[in-house]
């Protein structure tokens, strides 16, 4: 399940995948935790995150089923498309 998820690491003590971003700036970290939260209120899937500056951690898990779920990997595939996405628009500029 992880292995589409290369950038993703398996956290065994939380019992979730995790991942760290970091952006120019606190507006570009701030951008991309208010598209992520998008994403997730439309897949009714909500991550654990925490922002310092230009750095955004993120850990996603299923606390209801106690661990990692299809849920969580979807979410994280669809972050890692935005962050793509995010690029490439950068890229245009």
């Amino acid at each position: 399940m992880l292995a589409q998820l290369r950038e993703w690491t398996w956290d065994e003590s939380r019992g979730g995948i995790a991942r760290s971003f970091k952006f120019g700036d606190f507006s570009e970290a701030f951008a991309f935790m208010t598209r992520v939260a998008m994403l997730a209120e439309k897949a009714d899937h909500h991550p654990e995150w925490s922002n310092v500056w230009n750095r955004v951690d993120i850990l996603l898990t299923t606390h209801s089923a106690g661990g990692l779920t299809a849920k969580d990997v979807d979410l994280a595939k669809s972050i890692d498309a935005l962050l793509a996405w995010l690029a490439l628009e950068s890229r245009g500029r």
